[in-house]
């Protein structure tokens, strides 16, 4: 959400964002924004007149009583009676009317940086680096699932009798190797200075739509039923909700801070999910990056937090690239993305494993968190996010990378102290 001062004094530079975006279908929300923001304004206009009204008439009775003036003063009385009437009847309509514009003002895209490559669709995502040399196999490498099977390390049959499509059993090495994963990951960014964070697994709606857009929130995310809860879809949305409603000490600021989760999405509208794969699933595990900065840092983390998932990544050799997301492909709320993703030697190209966003001051406006500066001013911070790792999406990149011909799989020497010092797995099944 942006703020409704660049609304009211630049609405075409709104609508211009609007049309990068290839949001035309949202211009005319600008112009209802204006009207009802005008209505919400002359309602506010008229009820400071009346109580200005109100404090004179109320001087005036004080008067009258002096010089016993009684029945004016009992008719001035029902003057200030029904100017309360009319104060009541306004603030039930100024409630109303700034209600409908927070409403349409979340469905207003956030800035895009100018950096953004514009383009309507992941299609038109630039490439920014490659990292490490994508591996060339001489053998033919199975797919990720028979992979794992071959360790007897996945049952998703028997998930899907549980739970239905889009969940999956590890089991075995495969089970130990996805943990291993993670923890790595956390301690990883612990040794980099951010802090560990357990958050909770469930949060409000108030939390809901201070994070993300209506349109993401009917796409991920699962419902309590009889409650107002909803299962996170990643633990960003609890990280960040943390500070709802908050006032924060500048001194206290960057918040840095890695958390662990999992996570549960509904994927609606996703292709894959009848696949007996684990890329596209309803729920995984995840490690995340979060910062809460003052505004004229936050381009510098949002390089350090994508640096950091590269990092990581090369650490176990997996070549990776990083994207820069055109303006089409940016959620409403992001003024920034960046996607890292990994090689895949069995199909021969790159695909998603994390995602680095800068929301700029989009989240902390919807959730009411500022900052109390040095000098007494309050401001919005602004919020980052950035995948560790999640898995199993790790697991297929570096099982395909570290798979030899035999079907064995190297474990990166990273990861060996978390396995229990063992430098390989070998398949127990053909």
């Amino acid at each position: 959400m942006i703020d409704i001062a660049i609304l009211r004094n630049n609405p075409e530079a709104v609508k211009e964002n609007m049309i990068k975006k290839y949001q035309q279908n949202k211009l005319h929300l600008v112009d209802e924004i204006l009207d009802v923001d005008k209505k919400c304004r002359e309602y506010v206009t008229k009820g400071s007149e009346l109580r200005g009204k109100k404090n004179e008439l109320s001087k005036q009775i004080g008067i009258y009583f002096k010089n016993k003036e009684i029945e004016k003063a009992n008719e001035t009385k029902k003057l200030i009676a029904n100017i309360d009437e009319q104060l009541k009847d306004l603030e039930v309509q100024e409630e109303q009317l700034i209600k409908q514009r927070t409403s349409l003002m979340m469905k207003i895209p956030n800035f895009i940086d100018p950096e953004v490559p514009i383009g309507p669709d992941d299609t038109h995502n630039v490439e920014l680096q490659k990292f490490g040399e994508p591996a060339l196999k001489d053998f033919e490498i199975p797919y990720h699932t028979d992979i794992m099977e071959s360790f007897s390390g996945i049952d998703i049959d028997a998930a899907r009798r549980v739970s239905g499509n889009g969940f999956y059993y590890l089991t075995g090495d495969i089970a130990r190797l996805h943990s291993a994963v993670l923890t790595y990951a956390r301690d990883f960014m612990i040794d980099r200075g951010f802090t560990y964070v357990l958050p909770p697994f469930m949060i409000r709606s108030s939390v809901v739509t201070g994070v993300m857009s209506f349109e993401e929130m009917d796409a991920m995310m699962y419902k309590i039923e009889g409650e107002d809860l909803y299962l996170i879809g990643t633990s960003e949305h609890s990280m960040i909700g943390r500070f709802i409603d908050q006032i924060i000490d500048e001194k206290n600021l960057p918040y840095v801070l890695t958390s662990y989760s999992p996570c549960f999405r509904k994927e609606k509208g996703a292709h894959g999910l009848e696949e007996r794969g684990v890329y596209r699933i309803h729920q995984f595990e995840k490690q995340e990056m979060i910062i809460v900065c003052k505004p004229e840092e936050s381009r510098d983390w949002f390089v350090k937090l994508y640096t950091n998932t590269v990092d990581l990544f090369r650490s176990m050799d997996i070549p990776v690239r990083t994207l820069e997301c055109c303006s089409g492909d940016l959620a409403d709320l992001k003024c920034r993305s960046i996607d890292v993703e990994a090689w895949s030697p069995r199909q021969q190209k790159y695909f998603e494993v994390g995602s680095c966003s800068n929301l700029t001051d989009a989240q902390a406006r919807r959730l009411s968190i500022r900052v109390k500066g040095e000098d007494g001013n309050k401001y919005l911070p602004h919020t980052l996010n950035n995948t560790v790792v999640a898995s199993p999406r790790m697991l297929i990149a570096l099982l395909e990378n570290n798979l030899n011909a035999d079907g064995s799989v190297n474990i990166p020497k990273v990861l060996q102290p978390y396995m229990g010092g063992k430098t390989k797995l070998v398949p127990n099944k053909k």
